[in-house]
């Protein structure tokens, strides 16, 4: 049996295990929060737009996760078809429910970009481009997203065009590798999560709020088998506006909708999170052929902090994210990126 057919043995026993430790983890936290349920929220007619790009330029590197971009659109709350709403009702009970697509491309390198054989020991050139469809259900205190990603991994995702034409605007050297990026694949990834939002201290303190925002949640399929339990901690105004700041997953995300409970939001955050990971592609290669791949860790952890601000139904917020090594022989120390994200409400 080949390393590849190992691994594609192995992927179903891993992919248990992710959902294993999700479901662990919502379990503890649900068990910590054994109160009634709260009110449902009022509905939000209002059609969200966000742009996100995240880079790891503020790290002053090129490599590994080195680029993402996402277009993001969420529908007023309730316009989606009947059936939709019905199952979602059925699975998660009582809220009120909106429906979003996403659409990122995200591109991945070796540390040494100038080469034009890659080191074979180095992340592989990788590119993802995919299309997300989202239902969002919200109570009061809880958030849950389930998603259907679909896509592709590989030369059509169209990193190499996007990188180098980019670097040739900046006057910047181009990536000599990516002839060797992994093949063409398709991407289809089922996602769930849940985020708690908890307050810790209202606005009696000086106006000021405190809330926690745990979490839990996983994703099974061609491109990245993962389960992940994290939080954020929140001080700012206006902390019933969302849910945290959205990111490209994987990571800690607050998801793209929000409902201002003020003129002006405002709060800064910090979070940790833990990734049980099971399988990724862009680094395990494609599945049943050889090709380009590295030793993958089964965990990663992550470090963020940020600010984020709604003026006038704008939302801007910026997070900073450390990131520990996600395969065997990855350099550098803690690997870092920034994400920033800008949304308007129509």
């Amino acid at each position: 049996m080949t390393k590849h057919n190992r691994k594609a043995a192995q992927r179903p026993a891993g992919a248990l295990l992710c959902a294993a430790l999700a479901v662990t983890g919502m379990t503890a936290i649900a068990r910590a929060d054994d109160t009634p349920a709260p009110p449902v929220p009022p509905g939000d007619p209002a059609l969200i737009i966000t742009l996100q790009t995240e880079n790891d330029l503020v790290g002053r590197t090129d490599r590994n996760y080195t680029a993402g971009l996402r277009l993001g659109i969420t529908l007023p709350t309730g316009v989606m078809p009947a059936f939709v709403s019905t199952a979602g009702r059925t699975l998660m009970g009582d809220g009120i429910q909106r429906l979003s697509l996403d659409l990122s491309q995200t591109l991945f390198t070796p540390k040494d970009t100038s080469a034009t054989v890659p080191n074979p020991r180095d992340r592989p050139y990788a590119a993802v481009l995919t299309s997300q469809f989202n239902l969002v259900h919200d109570t009061d205190r809880t958030r849950t997203l389930l998603g259907l990603g679909l896509g592709v991994l590989g030369p059509a995702a169209q990193g190499e065009n996007l990188q180098n034409g980019f670097h040739n605007l900046i006057r910047e050297s181009t990536a000599k590798g990516w002839a060797y990026q992994i093949e063409n694949m398709p991407v289809v990834q089922f996602v769930g999560a849940r985020i708690w939002r908890l307050p810790v201290l209202g606005d009696a303190a000086g106006g000021l709020e405190v809330d926690v925002l745990p979490s839990v949640s996983a994703a099974v399929g061609t491109w990245r088998d993962y389960a992940q339990v994290g939080g954020q901690i929140r001080i700012g105004q206006g902390l019933k506006t969302d849910f945290g700041t959205s990111r490209i997953s994987p990571g800690l995300t607050g998801a793209d909708a929000y409902t201002p409970t003020r003129e002006f939001v405002w709060y800064v955050f910090a979070g940790v999170d833990g990734q049980a990971v099971a399988w990724d592609a862009t680094l395990d290669g494609n599945e049943f052929a050889h090709g380009p791949h590295v030793n993958r860790n089964w965990f990663v952890g992550e470090m963020e902090a940020g600010v984020a601000t709604i003026w006038h139904g704008m939302r801007f917020s910026y997070t900073h994210v450390f990131q520990t090594q996600e395969f065997r022989g990855q350099r550098g120390g803690l690997f870092q990126f920034g994400s920033f994200t800008v949304a308007a409400r129509f």
